[in-house]
């Protein structure tokens, strides 16, 4: 575990009687368990923050107590290089391509960045999955030449899928759901994705 993202973590968590924390706020931080996260993903009522970078991990603590929520944030053992802004706001848009949409969630970035380079997708990035960003996921998948998405999780496969098929529910499209060992495996991505697209 990068110490890095457990101590952000740690230093994010409010001490007692703060008062920027509302009292009816419940966080909890679970460590590197993709299970545990697939878990409190299909809970409803819960939102779960899924940084991929220790800035963002603090963002997510301080913004769940701030604002009350029941809230569950993924610490994983990875990193992504760097922070981006809004990252546990919502879906925001890192790549403009034409021929898709890649989701990335989480540490998942840096390797779809990778994967993807020189291929005409669009890309976005989140560290929150739930609430689920539909207008931001139908936003862009409209805007693409083709409704092909590729959904890339540090958790099991799938876990947002139904979200997507929801959100996508009057729009033809395509699916690729990837999670686990083979949402962060470079390699694996790129051969992935290169053989769903058209």
């Amino acid at each position: 575990m990068r110490s890095d993202m457990l101590l952000a973590a740690v230093d994010a968590l409010p001490l007692p009687g703060c008062e920027e924390v509302r009292p009816d706020a419940k966080v909890l931080i679970g460590f590197g368990a993709p299970e545990e996260l697939a878990r409190f993903a299909a809970r409803p009522g819960w939102n779960v923050y899924v940084p991929g970078h220790a800035a963002e991990v603090r963002q997510a603590v301080l913004a769940a107590t701030a604002r009350g929520e029941q809230a569950y944030v993924h610490v994983p053992a990875e990193s992504n290089a760097e922070p981006r802004p809004g990252a546990t706001d919502g879906f925001a848009l890192v790549r403009e391509g034409a021929a898709g949409v890649v989701l990335a969630v989480g540490t998942t970035l840096d390797p779809v960045l990778r994967a993807t380079a020189g291929l005409d997708l669009a890309v976005l990035y989140t560290a929150v999955v739930r609430p689920f960003d539909e207008v931001a996921l139908r936003t862009a998948v409209l805007a693409a030449d083709h409704a092909d998405v590729v959904l890339v999780e540090p958790c099991p496969r799938g876990t947002s899928a139904h979200h997507i098929a929801g959100t996508l529910i009057h729009v033809p499209h395509r699916l690729l759901a990837l999670g686990g060992p083979d949402g962060l495996d470079e390699t694996e991505l790129a051969r992935a994705v290169r053989e769903f697209m058209r």
